[in-house]
């Protein structure tokens, strides 16, 4: 096994444990994007408020993605 074949094993053991504690954590990690999204929008005085709505739900969806599907969001 190559060095490149090295490094993809441990890349893929990598992601599978980010998945883990990204599962074990995703409570906390939707109550830190909700925080966020509230700061922005209280700090553009609410003019983004459906945008940032949006983006709020699309990252908790993302989070859930990943912590469910690691390879949900692969792209190549």
């Amino acid at each position: 096994m190559g060095l490149k074949d090295s490094l993809k094993v441990k890349a893929d053991e990598l992601k599978v444990k980010a998945s883990e504690l990204t599962g074990r954590h995703e409570e906390k990690i939707d109550d830190v994007v909700d925080k966020t999204g509230q700061a922005v929008d209280k700090a553009t005085k609410h003019k983004y408020h459906e945008k940032i709505e949006h983006g709020t739900a699309k990252a908790k969806h993302m989070v859930n993605d990943f912590a469910t599907k690691p390879d949900a969001g692969k792209t190549s």
